[in-house]
């Protein structure tokens, strides 16, 4: 039975490059973890995961790069999202921490392995490949500013389920906390073959795929673990959201793993 306290995390700021990253210190005496985020969301969507994984883990969980209540960059590119990490992670003067990343996260997290090996101790990497095609093209429908929220809610259509975090209030009216041009160019960043990024380092790893995913499939999935030294792989019947759609078998899964280092 996974412990679960109602406890509000610290939100920070530190500057990047003259830009604000804000990011989310669950805090508490644990080991740290740093959760990054995926396209269209932001910190917080760790919540559940820090209150489960406390108070044996203090999980960090910044609002990357243009999107939540981070600044704009001037550029998307792989370096940027890596160097970020790396800088907060400095920020906070910690070192051989464990990376957790979804998705977008997912492909900057063993990244940032593969560049800064002396600051990760172990990766988990939730529903992302080493080889990506993915289209958020979709997204340049969705309304800059409306007057109302019931009018935003309404414009997002089915979308809305998966941007509720990412809702704001702005003085011109409601709107996204991200630029959806931002999120399409973003994604062309992380387009491509990462093979060699994904077998550059060699610190135990979780791979975590949800089995009706349609970003990762199981063949890429298990293609990955079995390159890999000190790789396991965990499948969730979920789609690619696993920490959203199940977080009770997302964090017995991560906390199994952790437990394991």
């Amino acid at each position: 039975m996974i412990s679960i306290p109602h406890s509000e995390p610290a939100r920070a700021a530190m500057t990047v490059d003259g830009r604000s990253l804000s990011y989310l210190d669950f805090g508490g005496p644990g080991r740290p973890l740093l959760a990054l985020h995926g396209h269209f969301n932001e910190g917080r969507t760790f919540t559940k995961l820090a209150q489960a994984l406390a108070p044996d883990w203090r999980v960090v969980a910044p609002d990357q790069r243009g999107h939540g209540f981070s600044d704009r960059a001037a550029d998307f590119s792989r370096d940027g999202y890596v160097n970020d990490a790396a800088a907060l992670i400095a920020h906070l003067g910690l070192t051989q921490v464990v990376v957790l990343g979804h998705s977008l996260g997912g492909v900057n997290a063993y990244q940032l392995a593969a560049r800064y090996p002396r600051l990760v101790s172990a990766l988990i990497v939730e529903d992302i490949g080493a080889e990506i095609d993915d289209d958020l093209s979709f997204c340049l429908t969705w309304p800059h500013r409306v007057p109302t929220r019931t009018a935003l809610v309404e414009r997002l259509g089915p979308s809305v389920r998966y941007l509720t975090d990412a809702i704001r209030e702005f003085p011109d009216g409601w709107g996204l906390a991200f630029r959806p041009q931002d999120m399409v160019t973003s994604v062309g960043r992380v387009n491509g073959n990462h093979w060699e990024d994904w077998l550059s380092s060699d610190c135990p790893a979780l791979l975590i795929h949800g089995t009706r995913s349609d970003t990762l499939t199981a063949r890429h999935a298990e293609a990955m673990a079995a390159h890999r030294p000190n790789t396991r792989l965990a499948e969730l019947a979920t789609g690619h959201t696993v920490h959203e759609t199940d977080p009770s078998g997302f964090a017995r899964t991560v906390r199994a793993f952790l437990d394991s280092l």
